[in-house]
């Protein structure tokens, strides 16, 4: 059974940090580049970050490069969201997703598994 599971998520003020994780199935892990995207109040997911399963790729949307981290470890079937200097517009559900292929991608559709989401919140 396919099972992703995040955390981390919580309250924070602006300018704060944040560290998401997400655990996987091995399964689901293997082989698999995994990435994270975002579901704001009233707003279509969107991409945040992606990692290719080697953990030597990644892609970034524009919005949160040089500000979130992505990272993977593959002896622990987990990723990393490392996420500074938040903003309010930050302010979403953060979902982890397992793609169904191994290089990293920004296409939604490239993901086949997701999990359940962990709700970012960040206070001006």
């Amino acid at each position: 059974q396919v099972q992703l599971v995040e955390s981390g998520g919580g309250l924070v003020q602006a300018g704060g940090s944040l560290r998401l994780s997400c655990a996987a199935d091995i399964r689901t892990f293997t082989g698999s580049a995994m990435g994270w995207f975002r579901q704001g109040p009233g707003k279509e997911r969107e991409f945040v970050a992606a990692v290719n399963w080697s953990g030597k790729g990644t892609l970034y949307a524009d919005s949160v490069k040089g500000r979130f981290t992505i990272s993977r470890d593959n002896a622990k079937n987990t990723i990393y969201l490392q996420m500074n200097n938040l903003k309010p517009e930050d302010t979403a559900i953060y979902y982890c997703a397992a793609a169904t292929t191994p290089y990293d991608t920004k296409i939604l559709s490239d993901y086949a598994y997701w999990g359940q989401g962990t709700q970012v919140t960040v206070s001006s």
